[in-house]
């Protein structure tokens, strides 16, 4: 590995096909009802109108602006609206039986549209794949499809939403377990993306706004849900990514999770005489079953989040530019690791940006060195500290939030 500069594999980037290039990748029965469907279709998002949609389609392009943002990989999760949905599928909720098959379908195009995209940069991209859990003989029959065809780097799949007072069982309901065990059998990553789980929030104006501040604990849950419901003791070896859901809440989190076990399991507590039952199942505290299964995916990482790093280990954290989305770090990814990383050990930077990725996803490190020779940032520019004075005043991001405690040097 070129250790002048770093090997930049981001590990939250989001794609989708244009509507009508959807089409093709749908079982020619559904076409009829597809052409119906996008005549009507209204854009849900901003950026899906604004003129930088190509970012998630136009192969070429998005290369070229990675490279020259430094970012030689990525992992990717989906960002438009597959056939027959009425929003993206991070935030959407699970289909019901009368509208399942069109969704299903609509999903399976997805998936097929994302393994050509994936083909079209061998080794730079990692699909993640989308799945309901309301039919598991459709599910397991996909997440072996996508074993067989998409070659390494493979994203994984990422857990549907399991809505709160939804039809389906939650996640640590043993029903799931043929599931859990093709993905340990077949080193699947289990991917848990900020925004799903959420309840239905209804139409009043003010509803995204709590949908917003509540976005992130929804998406947390499934870590206690899989934790306590002894999905890992069960498959230890299923690894667990979780992207985009801050970093801050973690070390506290984690704690709090340790105590709750802590009492369930302590001889004399109310909690182990009510709540007992968990606990008895478990081999290790929740911070330990953290330690062995799950990976941070921190995107955006702001200064003072960085600095919580050794309170959960630089070998769990994984950068992120969220590309293409405002919120995301391009085209000042370099500013933004320097406010993440500077006066960090390069070896332990190496791993946050890109060696942690590989790992997990299976990005060949060597394959992409010629890249990263030629893209990737100096490892002496990200040294240095930015002063906030000098952070980019045209980017939206989050790494550059001056409203959070920055890190002393």
């Amino acid at each position: 590995m070129d250790s002048t500069r770093y090997t930049v594999i981001s590990c939250d980037g989001h794609a989708g096909a244009d509507v009508k290039d959807y089409r093709p990748y749908l079982a020619s029965s559904f076409h009829e009802e597809f052409d119906a469907w996008a005549a009507t279709y209204e854009v849900p998002f901003a950026d899906l109108l604004a003129p930088i949609r190509y970012r998630n389609w136009d192969s070429a392009a998005r290369l070229k602006e990675h490279h020259a943002d430094g970012v030689v990989g990525e992992v990717l999760f989906p960002n438009t609206v597959p056939p027959f949905f009425e929003e993206g599928n991070l935030v959407s909720l699970p289909p019901s039986a009368a509208d399942y098959d069109k969704r299903w379908a609509g999903i399976q195009a997805h998936n097929r549209w994302l393994l050509d995209f994936c083909n079209d940069a061998p080794g730079q991209r990692a699909g993640v794949i989308q799945v309901f859990f309301n039919n598991l003989d459709d599910a397991l029959a996909e997440i072996t499809w996508a074993t067989e065809h998409f070659t390494k780097p493979f994203g994984g799949i990422m857990l549907p939403s399991i809505n709160p007072g939804g039809v389906l069982a939650p996640l640590y309901d043993p029903v799931y377990d043929p599931l859990w065990r093709l993905c340990e059998e077949r080193g699947v990553v289990l991917n848990i993306h900020g925004g799903s789980g959420l309840p239905d929030y209804g139409e009043l104006e003010i509803a995204r706004a709590m949908m917003l501040i509540e976005l992130p604990w929804y998406s947390h849950r499934a870590m206690w849900h899989l934790i306590f419901g002894g999905v890992l003791e069960r498959f230890p070896g299923l690894k667990v990514a979780m992207t985009e859901q801050g970093v801050a809440w973690l070390p506290r989190g984690l704690e709090t999770l340790d105590w709750f076990y802590g009492r369930m399991a302590g001889g004399g507590a109310a909690e182990a005489m009510f709540f007992g039952a968990a606990a008895s199942g478990m081999s290790m505290t929740p911070s330990e079953y953290f330690h062995r299964n799950f990976y941070l995916g921190a995107s955006f990482l702001r200064s003072s989040e960085s600095a919580l790093r050794p309170q959960f280990g630089a070998d769990r954290m994984m950068w992120g530019d969220d590309y293409p989305h405002s919120e995301g770090t391009w085209p000042f990814s370099n500013e933004a690791l320097r406010v993440a990383f500077a006066g960090e050990d390069p070896d332990v930077v190496q791993a946050c940006v890109g060696t942690n990725t590989a790992n997990l996803y299976g990005f060949d490190l060597a394959a992409l060195a010629p890249l990263a020779a030629e893209f990737g940032p100096l490892v002496t520019d990200i040294a240095e500290v930015l002063d906030p004075a000098d952070y980019p005043a045209a980017s939206t991001s989050n790494a550059f939030d001056t409203t959070q405690v920055l890190r002393s040097w």
